[in-house]
């Protein structure tokens, strides 16, 4: 195997195993710098070692294998080892492991410890992101709009903060499990997000954490299944994801959603999707809870997948959603979204006034100036739409995305007005 083969391969496994063989480390040695640091050592000598011996059969275990070697080493070493020098042995002992909470999932465990009541929404997140997705320290930051040395600062605490306030590594009880979704939901999500349009790197789209997102979604579904934020949550990114196929073109460049092939959609997906949202609909209509936030956003999505062709979506329809989700979530990145979906129904002059309002939070978001650059674009102001795209191009990490905005921008002369939302 050719070394460009070999890296590429240790990058894939890295994206696949990494989640795992952290929640693996941490089930058995109930410390979070152990497992994620013995996990980093064992990523380092497969970089070393696989180059010259070749990829193993299982990359995972032997991953695991040798993130378990590191740890002991590295336990055997520490001044106060005696108790966490038992437990790393008990690794190799044959007994099966008492169940730890009512999913026997390593991962889902790792998610619940880091959204532990007792770390701020951000530090569950971004914790989870880290441990449980293998994201980088950068990326985290970006999707926080915060500055990467703070984001180092705030994973560093909330890792000290498990450790010092002993908080156990399992499911919550079945009475606990309620309070504590939200964080865990938000956590998925944003997994989803930062796979579905990586935020940096060469890959548009990082399949291992989408599929990693759904896979956790369906487990808790399981988990709560009468939950309808998480039949919610799971039905949006089955929806979402069901339009990869479609979403880059055969030179890299990113497919917006009404230039998309809609042929290419997964109906399976779209589908068992659709079936949750309905699912949803019934006990909204029988008097059950009101909707949260991913099941309207389930909901727009149905909208989408509903229409033949973009030009037959049903904006009215999707506008009224996003002004309900507004009432429960106010948020510029919210107000940003039904701003374009208002674009659509009432005009770009109309829809533009809306996203100006919102330039003193967003300046820093990428999609913001997207959105500013498309209306200006359908409004014929091209130099003003140069500039917007030249921010967005600046602001944007994913290859995929840079190379659709320098297409537009470079189009601006003579095109004529684009239609259709990002």
């Amino acid at each position: 195997m050719l070394p460009a083969d070999v890296d590429e391969a240790i990058t894939r496994v890295h994206h696949e195993e990494w989640g795992r063989v952290v929640a693996g480390l941490a089930r058995r040695f109930g410390d979070l710098d152990v497992a994620e640091e013995a996990a980093a050592e064992a990523f380092t000598v497969a970089t070393e070692r696989w180059p010259r011996d070749g990829i193993p059969p299982n990359p995972g275990g032997w991953l695991t294998t040798t993130a378990t070697r590191k740890a002991i080493d590295r336990l055997r070493r520490e001044s106060q080892r005696d108790a966490k020098h038992q437990a790393a042995l008990m690794v190799h002992d044959d007994t099966p492991a008492e169940p730890t909470g009512p999913v026997e999932d390593d991962r889902l465990r790792l998610v619940f410890t880091c959204c532990h009541p007792a770390l701020a929404m951000e530090a569950r997140v971004a914790l989870t992101l880290r441990l449980l997705g293998g994201l980088t320290v950068a990326e985290i930051a970006r999707a926080f709009f915060v500055q990467e040395t703070t984001m180092a600062q705030r994973i560093t605490r909330a890792k000290a903060k498990i450790a010092a306030a002993h908080i156990p590594y399992r499911v919550p009880s079945a009475e606990d499990l309620r309070e504590r979704v939200t964080g865990v939901l938000a956590v998925v999500y944003l997994v989803f997000n930062e796979g579905y349009l990586a935020g940096e790197g060469d890959d548009a789209v990082r399949v291992d954490l989408t599929d990693e997102a759904i896979r956790l979604g369906r487990l808790l579904r399981h988990l709560l299944p009468d939950d309808g934020e998480v039949t919610g949550l799971l039905a949006l990114m089955l929806l979402t994801d069901a339009r990869r196929a479609a979403r880059v073109s055969r030179t890299g460049e990113l497919v917006t959603l009404d230039e998309q092939d809609r042929s290419a959609w997964d109906p399976d997906l779209i589908a068992e999707g659709r079936a949750l949202v309905d699912e949803r609909l019934r006990v909204v209509a029988a008097g059950g809870e009101r909707p949260g936030r991913y099941q309207l956003l389930a909901a727009i999505n149905t909208v989408h997948t509903d229409a033949p062709t973009a030009r037959d979506t049903d904006w009215s329809r999707i506008v009224a959603l996003y002004d309900a989700i507004v009432r429960l979530d106010p948020s510029p990145v919210v107000r940003l979204n039904r701003a374009v979906a208002l674009a659509e129904l009432d005009g770009p002059l109309v829809g533009l006034a809306e996203v100006d309002r919102l330039s003193e939070p967003l300046d820093g978001y990428h999609a913001f100036h997207v959105a500013r650059a498309e209306l200006l674009r359908r409004l014929g102001r091209s130099g003003e739409a140069r500039t917007a795209y030249d921010r967005a191009i600046g602001l944007t990490g994913n290859p995929a995305e840079r190379a659709h905005l320098t297409r537009r921008r470079d189009q601006l002369v003579g095109a004529g007005p684009p239609r259709g939302p990002r």
